[in-house]
């Protein structure tokens, strides 16, 4: 993992102190012959002996010491190639604590080793080192894209890896500040600015790959109650620094004398990580509810999985209306309690049913069956806008049939719209499977579906922050996710989709409904726990009593402060090394 010349022996195991903070490597030319120790004649001689400042070419000859900008970065790379494919193997492990496979500890282990790879580096060295880390572990993650095509795949990982560069940056620059004891928590902070800057830029951001979306059944899960997920990312975050700070100073300790201050910063060290990590047993997860509602879930499942899920017109809405029917027949045969409102998924119908009457007939057909108000998942034609469709939750009352919608506010940017169109669609077909944008709403999702007073909120909505938290202080006694997963199915992202409905119910002390066209629907109780679940790509219907609840949690109150906070501290961090460093080198030249 060495690299480089190590000029100190706090470096440690991460690597070598090479450069003060903001310093770059040196790449000191030799004088040319003539200029240095031997006094010129005249001004003829002297002028001779200077180098040719307008012929770029004798600056970049071999026989003056400067190599060419390719050597230096073949140069680069061979040194740095050991510690990159470490980093390369550490994005992996990350990529691993992440649904499907849900290795949570690998992220405490994945944020230490970054700490311990960037220790001691110069900033060129951290972010080259981070990015290295983070393009693997995107790739493995968001690899359910590849449905749409592998180059989505890599081409979205490498726009998220980038945001890695400054993170890895940031943490070579803090590891040389003073007070070692406090550098965890400065790196700890530089990964909430990581996941604060992507989930806003560029496109409303992008929120997957964050620390707390691993972190879903795990001891540092009930913090959500307190700060959100930003609390979550920010516990495991502090615990990987923590260990990595005690995995360095044990390694300053190696074979010299005793160093009473390296000991207790190491033991001190993993105490704070072992009190972090059991900080979350002593959260309280309200959960006792004000009142319930019985509810159903219907999952009537889509033709085929992959890009062109949706088949032949009518044939998804069809699918709903008939395990509909199916929960009405066993209803008034007293097999199945009625429950007080019924869910559809996202895109439940196929076709608008405002502009097609056979849509129309079928849904109220089924909803009159059934007898009690259905939350309808349709996409519907905007109706000033031409060209745009809205993608809707609609409360379908069985006697006055459509009324109350929430719109999705966020569409999916090249997925349910495409930024710049007209520029794009020239070089990129693939853009013209997306016919029409998507319009966004303006409002939350509450909305009154008989009894309950829910909070609506579609498929990717669910890992945005703001929309849930708004839902929920807006009046939402229980929080639906209406999603359709169908071209992603069994790619893992559903499972990714449904760790985040985990984490919202713990933040927001609120059972979560799950009502997924192909899978997976699911029941999650207020304090996290999965109480039912469907297979994929199979026809269901789950019914269940939801706790619903008025009060609200920390988190709730508090909103995106804790998140901002720490993301200000984390760039403060190295907004100090740099003014550090700078006045280090100042004066040395003093000197």
């Amino acid at each position: 993992m060495h690299s480089g010349t190590e000029t100190n022996a706090e470096a440690g195991p991460g690597g070598a102190a090479e450069d003060r903070p903001g310093e770059q490597p040196e790449t000191a030319a030799a004088a040319p012959a003539g200029t240095s120790g031997v006094p010129a004649r005249d001004a003829e001689a002297r002028a001779a002996a200077r180098p040719e400042r307008g012929r770029p070419e004798a600056a970049s000859r071999p026989e003056e010491g400067r190599p060419g900008r390719m050597r230096r970065l073949a140069r680069l790379a061979r040194r740095e190639a050991p510690r990159s494919a470490v980093a390369a193997v550490c994005g992996l492990a990350l990529g691993l604590a992440f649904p499907p496979y849900g290795l949570w500890p690998l992220s405490v282990v994945s944020v230490a080793a970054l700490s311990l790879l960037t220790h001691g580096r110069t900033a060129r060295q951290g972010a080259w080192t981070g990015f290295a880390m983070a393009l693997p572990f995107f790739v493995l993650l968001l690899k359910w894209l590849h449905v749409v095509g592998w180059d989505a795949t890599v081409g979205l990982s490498v726009l998220q890896a980038l945001y890695f560069l400054p993170l890895g940056a940031g943490l070579a620059l803090i590891s040389r500040l003073p007070l070692p004891w406090l550098r965890p928590l400065w790196a700890a902070c530089l990964w909430i600015a990581e996941e604060w800057a992507r989930g806003r830029v560029p496109f409303g951001g992008f929120t997957w790959g964050r620390l707390a979306f691993a972190n879903t059944g795990s001891p540092y899960t009930p913090l959500a109650a307190l700060g959100g997920a930003p609390l979550v990312s920010f516990a495991v975050a502090l615990t990987g620094t923590l260990l990595a700070a005690a995995a360095l100073a044990l390694y300053a300790l190696r074979g010299g004398a005793p160093r009473p201050r390296g000991a207790l910063l190491a033991g001190g060290s993993v105490a704070v990580a072992a009190a972090v990590t059991v900080a979350g047993f002593a959260v309280p997860i309200p959960t006792a509810a004000d009142d319930s509602v019985d509810i159903a879930i219907v999952q009537g499942n889509v033709q085929q999985p992959g890009m062109d899920f949706l088949g032949r017109p009518m044939k998804i809405l069809n699918n709903h209306v008939d395990a509909t029917l199916d929960l009405a027949k066993d209803v008034k045969a007293g097999r199945i309690k009625k429950p007080d409102l019924v869910i559809w998924p996202e895109n439940a119908s196929d076709l608008d049913p405002f502009e097609y009457r056979e849509a129309y007939a079928r849904i109220d057909e089924a909803v009159k069956a059934i007898n009690v108000p259905v939350l309808v998942g349709a996409l519907v034609d905007h109706p000033t806008k031409p060209g745009y469709v809205l993608n809707q939750g609609i409360v379908w009352d069985p006697r006055s049939g459509p009324g109350a919608s929430y719109t999705k506010q966020h569409p999916v940017p090249f997925g349910e719209y495409v930024p710049f169109r007209e520029q794009l669609s020239k070089f990129i077909t693939r853009f013209k499977r997306v016919p029409r944008d998507f319009y966004p709403g303006d409002h939350t999702g509450v909305l009154k579906v008989g009894p309950a007073r829910l909070g609506d909120v579609i498929c990717f909505e669910v890992a945005y922050d703001g929309i849930v938290r708004d839902t929920v202080n807006a009046g939402a006694r229980m929080i639906v996710v209406q999603t359709n997963n169908a071209t992603y199915g069994r790619t893992g992202q559903p499972e990714q989709q449904l760790a985040m409905s985990r984490l919202r119910a713990i933040e927001h002390g609120r059972a979560v409904v799950t009502a997924a066209t192909s899978g997976i629907s699911a029941v999650v109780a207020p304090d996290g726990t999965i109480e039912q679940r469907t297979k994929e790509f199979t026809q269901d219907v789950l019914t269940a009593r939801i706790p619903l609840r008025d009060g609200t949690t920390v988190a709730d109150r508090v909103g995106a402060t804790p998140e901002w906070v720490l993301a200000m501290v984390g760039v403060l961090s190295c907004a100090a090394a740099i003014m550090i460093g700078r006045r280090g080198r100042t004066d040395e030249k003093g000197q």
